[in-house]
């Protein structure tokens, strides 16, 4: 991959967090490779690895949606890694059932070819979030 790729790829997954925080999905959704393995971290209430971007909607943003008030990933550190783009940060949020909010710190993998995201993974505390949503 030459420099000029890796740039590009860090771009895209920036702008996909912005689009993400003023909360248009469209966008996200738009930059999926249509055979995305989105891989949610285990113990999430939304773990598993969801393939393709309806899935990842339905099984992800929806449910997000409906789960959260406020549900913020973000970014503190991004790192072109070559192959991928690494990204630390921290979700934010409060639950809408419990009202309870938290922050739950994480590390998310990106992997793009030709300007798609053609697989994520999430690694986050999910304790964290799963004591805010009990």
């Amino acid at each position: 991959m030459n420099p000029t790729q890796q740039s590009s790829d860090v771009a895209i997954v920036q702008d996909a967090y912005r689009a993400f925080a003023r909360g248009d999905i469209p966008s996200v959704l738009a930059v999926l490779d249509p055979q995305v393995a989105w891989t949610e971290a285990a113990g999430s209430a939304y773990a598993g690895t969801h393939v393709g971007p309806d899935a990842v909607l339905m099984n992800v943003f929806v449910r997000l949606g409906e789960d959260w008030q406020t549900f913020l990933p973000t970014p503190s550190e991004i790192f072109d890694a070559g192959s991928a783009v690494i990204v630390l940060g921290r979700f934010d949020g409060v639950h809408r059932t419990t009202s309870r909010s938290m922050t739950s710190r994480f590390a998310h993998v990106f992997r793009l070819t030709a300007g798609r995201v053609v697989a994520f993974e999430s690694i986050n505390d999910t304790h964290e979030v799963r004591q805010a949503m009990a």
